[in-house]
């Protein structure tokens, strides 16, 4: 199991290292969020100064995953970087070329080496190749599989035995249609 706030100081000492102007106002505790499901890590600005939070996800992942989403959430602790500006992605190249991190935006399950455990309710699959195609909302493609196509140019089908429903339809679970 990964230790998260050792990991955090040893990635503040790499940023200081390269005269990446990390925030000195950073709790040295970080968070486990054991509901993130779609997400790695977090940067909460807080009056005292910032908090980092990190998806339980990566308590059991790979020390270089962690350090790597670490070190990108300590970067928005720099001046200018709250977001994902310019000024971010310099730091951020800094750090991947002085460690050898993919420092970047977003990060894929795969990436990280962390096992993609967002929910799905709903799978449409390709007739031809049997693709799978997992959906967590009722989107389009699942509303509409017969509007789209896959890679290989077969036809979508639903297969998950369910019936979406439109965002702000009636629902017959909870009794009430939102709008």
């Amino acid at each position: 199991m990964n230790d998260f706030d050792a990991l955090l100081v040893q990635v503040l000492g790499q940023a200081g290292a390269l005269g990446i102007p990390v925030s000195g106002r950073i709790d040295p505790h970080v968070r486990v969020n054991r509901r993130a499901v779609t997400r790695f890590g977090c940067c909460i600005r807080r009056e005292a100064g910032f908090q980092i939070e990190l998806s339980a996800r990566l308590l059991e992942a790979d020390e270089r995953a962690c350090l790597q989403t670490l070190a990108h959430e300590a970067l928005h602790t720099c001046p200018d970087c709250r977001n994902h500006g310019e000024v971010w992605k310099t730091y951020a190249a800094a750090m991947n070329a002085a460690y050898g991190y993919a420092i970047a935006r977003t990060a894929a399950c795969g990436e990280l080496g962390v096992p993609d455990q967002r929910p799905a309710r709903y799978l449409v699959v390709c007739r031809s190749c049997g693709a799978g195609f997992p959906r967590a909302r009722a989107s389009a493609l699942v509303l509409h599989p017969e509007r789209y196509r896959c890679r290989c140019g077969g036809r979508l089908e639903r297969r998950d035995g369910t019936t979406p429903q439109k965002e702000g339809a009636f629902n017959e679970k909870n009794k009430k249609g939102t709008l």
